[in-house]
């Protein structure tokens, strides 16, 4: 890069713009310094089968900062864009990549969680307080209820959502939205079981799991005939199932492919090309049974460091852990996106983060 006076004052106004972001909605601003050298350290391969992935000459880089939680990234080649919720601060934040500018996209967005791209270029979104529904924003800024209710009940919290190639939207239905007030507002659950549901293209909504304990993020697999599911309290560790999906939308042969034995928190995930899976990672909280004596205070601690925990873990389609991509904050969630569809954008806590990678998203 040339250092002209342009390019300058164009660093300059997106710092401020972040910071002036940051303090508008009382968030915290995240300093962060990219690695200067190539390869970029923070990417740390656990098998040498993701050598062939990894771009040499390439760095994680901070494009967005300000937010209380980031989740939900979705991308927007029409436009060039990205959009991501801020849960605790009730809005749909966008990132630009032509200006490098981040923006409120929607203020008031209901505490949407999971975004999601469908094919006709529309943004699908789970509301998952408050509302607690799934919609659809249409082309002329119009936004379309999808689904409210199951079997005439409210549904609980709608979390993560992917939009299938039949144009059928799954979505996943646990409790997090209406347990306290830090994501919404606490309300008691009118479904009697936490599932995943599935909205056909004509409209009609079926649950097609109603055994997971909080089902989290999910995903298909590049040819569609595998859904993989993140259950968050069922197993001792967070777990993704891996199940067959049959033609009439039905799921079959339930397996485990990963279990997060590490206490690393599985959350959102995508899928690239090549059936890998690339899943945001951090410590689940889970204490210590005893407590350590810190400063004359007995004090329970994490079974895990966060500190070794947050980022990216990639597994192959046997759930083979293939590669950890190390970030100053836990990621959420994450997407594949940018003109060639080979940025990764990480939604972690403050922050959104991005690398570009020799893999590409499967949707």
């Amino acid at each position: 890069m040339n250092f002209t006076r342009r390019n300058l004052m164009a660093g300059a106004g997106a710092a401020v713009a972040s910071t002036f972001l940051a303090r508008a909605a009382g968030a915290q601003s995240f300093a962060f310094t990219p690695n200067q050298r190539y390869p970029d350290p923070a990417v740390q391969i656990l098998d040498p089968s993701f050598t062939k992935y990894r771009l040499y000459s390439s760095t994680v880089e901070q494009v967005a900062t300000g937010m209380r939680w980031a989740e939900g990234p979705a991308y927007f080649p029409e436009g060039g864009y990205l959009l991501f919720s801020d849960i605790p601060n009730n809005r749909i934040m966008k990132f630009d990549e032509k200006t490098g500018q981040t923006s409120v996209f929607r203020a008031d967005a209901n505490y949407a969680n999971g975004n999601a791209r469908d094919r006709q270029g529309r943004l699908v979104t789970c509301e998952h307080s408050v509302t607690r529904r799934i919609t659809r924003t249409e082309k002329d800024g119009k936004i379309t209820v999808l689904a409210d209710k199951f079997e005439g009940k409210r549904l609980n919290a709608p979390n993560d959502i992917v939009v299938k190639s039949d144009d059928s939207i799954w979505f996943t239905d646990p409790l997090f939205g209406i347990n306290g007030e830090w994501e919404g507002k606490k309300e008691k659950a009118e479904q009697a079981t936490t599932n995943v549901y599935r909205i056909a293209k004509d409209g009609k909504l079926s649950a097609v799991l109603t055994d997971l304990v909080n089902p989290n993020g999910l995903a298909f697999s590049p040819d569609e005939k595998k859904l993989y599911i993140v259950e968050w309290k069922g197993t001792p560790n967070r777990s993704i199932w891996s199940y067959n999906v049959g033609d009439d939308g039905s799921l079959s042969g339930k397996i485990k492919l990963i279990d997060a034995a590490d206490q690393g928190s599985l959350d959102g995930f995508r899928v690239d090309r090549d059936g890998n899976l690339w899943c945001g990672w951090g410590s689940n909280g889970a204490l210590q049974s005893e407590p350590t004596e810190i400063g004359g205070r007995k004090v329970f601690q994490l079974r895990s460091k966060p500190e070794d925990l947050d980022g990216v873990m990639v597994f192959n389609p046997e759930g083979k852990p293939l590669a950890f991509i190390k970030l100053p904050e836990r990621c959420a969630n994450l997407c594949f996106g940018g003109p060639k569809n080979n940025r990764l954008y990480m939604a972690s806590s403050h922050s959104v983060y991005a690398l570009y990678v020799e893999a590409h998203g499967a949707v």
